[in-house]
This record gives structure tokens, sequence and C-alpha cells, in this order.
């Protein structure tokens, strides 16, 4: 996935890069051969700044002298935290982002590249989604706050290239999981959150206890998969428009189905009960992704029974510093 347009020179600064998606585009730059001849990439986390605070959005970019920014640092949470604190992602998150793009401008950043959500999508709407269909309607109620913060940062990319040619993006990933994720119930993403509570249900010899009845479908990705394609967007892709990144709808699973694939892969024999006063959240958000294959027809996922057990061996290999 490489090309003659490598060839100039590029400082990366990744934002967010102590996060899942953070760990996995470090892992493949560092460990994969991802970084070519001419990069210099510098991995970000809280501990060199709050992206909430202006000053030091502007000072981070001053130490690094950025000319391409893959920007992943958000206020994040599980689908309960969002239920409680919709005001506080909301608020956190546009401070981030604007503070991010806005410095990027100043500096004549070259390009940057802005993780969304596929939660940025109309609750009510036709599937498969794409696209061209992020502000069609208000998103779900459970995340609005999260939704609309990150909506946003589409809205300023189509601005900041009316106005001043910047070749400002956005990639929108389904259900991203893998090592170096938030695996507590309590914040985790789905299947990091059912990994974890699995396996210590294992460890205490307990029933797994499961929120909601597992009827909802997703698209899983690997977090190295994604990793990936974000390094592909951030050297060759050249829209302002976002781009779903994602596996295709054939490989869409219920979270049942994923429950049982972690509970074989961690060896769980125990019983897994589902709660069915609990929310659901979105019962399915299947993403198209003809525009992806379009630019990467060949491009090979990690099929999801592989990612999951290679996920489930680092977060057992790891269990003492895991974020558990």
């Amino acid at each position: 996935m490489a090309s003659e347009s490598n060839a100039q020179p590029k400082r990366v600064l990744v934002t967010g890069a102590s996060g899942l998606i953070g760990k996995a585009i470090e892992h493949v730059v560092l460990n994969e051969g991802g970084k070519l001849e001419g990069e210099e990439w510098f991995f970000i986390s809280t501990k060199d700044g709050d992206l909430r605070d202006v000053g030091q959005t502007k000072a981070v970019f001053e130490k690094h002298q950025p000319t391409h920014v893959i920007h992943l640092a958000a206020k994040v949470g599980g689908l309960f935290l969002h239920l409680r604190e919709n005001l506080q992602f909301l608020r956190e998150n546009v401070k981030i982002d604007d503070n991010v793009l806005h410095t990027a401008h100043e500096m004549d950043v070259t390009k940057v590249v802005s993780c969304l959500s596929n939660c940025i999508f109309p609750d009510k709407i036709t599937y498969p989604i794409d696209e061209t269909m992020v502000h069609e309607g208000p998103p779900h109620q459970s995340n609005y706050g999260y939704a609309y913060a990150k909506r946003m940062i589409d809205i300023r990319n189509r601005a900041y290239f009316q106005q001043y040619g910047r070749c400002f993006t956005s990639v929108i990933p389904t259900n991203v999981f893998g090592p170096h994720d938030n695996f507590t119930a309590e914040n985790g993403h789905v299947l990091s959150a059912v990994i974890g509570k699995t396996y210590k249900a294992k460890l205490d010899g307990t029933q797994m206890n499961m929120c909601g009845s597992g009827k909802a479908r997703r698209q899983f990705i690997y977090s190295l998969d994604m990793a990936r394609v974000i390094i592909w967007v951030m050297r060759e892709y050249k829209e302002v428009e976002p781009l779903i990144i994602s596996v295709g709808a054939e490989e869409e699973i219920s979270i049942k189905e994923a429950v049982e694939m972690v509970a074989e892969c961690l060896d769980f024999k125990g019983k897994i009960e589902y709660d069915n006063t609990m929310s659901d959240g979105q019962l399915k958000k299947t993403a198209n992704i003809a525009k992806l294959r379009g630019y990467l027809p060949d491009f090979a996922f990690t099929p999801v029974r592989e990612a999951i057990k290679m996920t489930c061996d680092w977060f057992v290999e790891n269990y003492n510093t895991a974020n558990k």
C-alpha cells in the first residue's frame, strides 16, 4: 500500500497514542516495518499535554512540528458511562477537536486524519449505512453527546477545506478491539469488556453476567487492521469526506456469538446469563464498505475469531498490567 507520494519527508504526530488504535499504529510503524524512509513518528498521550487546553495543544505542536497528524485523542467510554455523562462527552471532545484542528491549521500542517465512530450515524436510518448518511438525522440517544461532538469534526474538515483548502479528513471505524484496549466493564468497548468480564468470572469461578439480550449485531475490526488502513489514509487518501473502515457486512455477528467466541478462547466453562432488562444500544449498525473496497480491493482483514483469540491471549499474558 505504498506509493511514490511517500518520497516527501513527513513528521507524523499521533494524538491519543496510549489508547487502543494508537498502540496499534505504534506497533505497525515500529514492529511491522510500517515506517517509510523520510518519516518521523511521534506518539503522544495525556502525559505529554492536555489537549482540552489550547495552550498545551500549541506547545505540543510547537515541540514536534508535525507535517501530518493522526488525531485519536478523545474522551471515550462504554455505553453506560455515555448514558450518565453525555454532557461531559460533548464538551470535552469539542474542546479537544477544536484545539487540535485549529492548531494544525495555524501551523500549516499538510494533513490531519481524525478518528470518528460509527455511533455518529443517525439512529433511524436505512441499512447498510455509508459515508453520505452521517448528518441525516439525530444519533442514538444513549451517546448523543459524543456522537454530535464527533460529527462536528466532519463539519470542521469541510469548513477548513472550503475556507483554506486544507486536507483535513476523517475515518469512521466500526467496533474496534485488540491489545491495549480498556477491558473494564464500565468503560470498555463491548468486545474488550466481554473479555475482561469473562476472564474475571473464570478466575473467580462464577457465572458471567451480560448486560442486554446479546441480540445486537456488530462488525468487529481488529485494531492492527485498523492501524494499517489509517496509515494508508494518512499517506494516500485525498478526500475530505470520511471513509468507513470495517469488515464487510457478511462478517457481522451478534454480541451473543462474540461472547461465545470469547468464552471458547478463554476456556470459560461457566454459565453465561443475559439481562434482558438492560439496554442493547442500537440493535444494528451495519456499514457499507464499498468506498473502502474501491480504494483497497485486496486488503485482507483478520478473521474475527482469530483476532479474538490473539486479543484474549494478549490480555491473559498482560493481565497484571492491562486496563481491567
